[in-house]
């Protein structure tokens, strides 16, 4: 049964920003991440210049989940996002907030997202 196994990579075709936030600093970005998680650890993604966080909108939806399987689109219900020309594993705001950065840089989606959010004027 092992040798009729078969793997395919199929990355996704689309990906639906419902809203998104440029926030001033890379601080209130980390910020943000922390109040939304409740406090709980939480952490930021980081390539091309640009650290993010979004919302996937859950595919338990036949709707959403038809559009993931069918069409290979997914939604991100909201994207926060700031500016971060350097890499730093972690970030520590002055209220000592420390929220831990994940460098995406292989991945070609999260790099093509934070282009795109590099190229938004709000």
């Amino acid at each position: 049964m092992a040798g009729k196994l078969k793997i395919r990579y199929e990355p996704f075709e689309e990906i639906v920003i419902r809203e998104f936030v440029k926030f001033e600093t890379i601080d209130d970005l980390a910020r943000f991440a922390s109040i939304v998680a409740g406090g709980k650890p939480t952490g930021l993604y980081w390539t091309e210049e640009v650290a993010f966080l979004y919302f996937p909108l859950p595919a338990t939806t036949e709707t959403a989940a038809k559009a993931l399987v069918e069409e290979k689109k997914v939604y991100w219900t909201f994207v926060g996002y700031a500016l971060m020309p350097q890499y730093k594993k972690v970030i520590e705001t002055k209220e000592k907030i420390m929220v831990p950065v994940i460098d995406m840089t292989p991945n070609p989606m999260f790099r093509k997202v934070a282009k795109w959010l590099k190229q938004r004027k709000r």
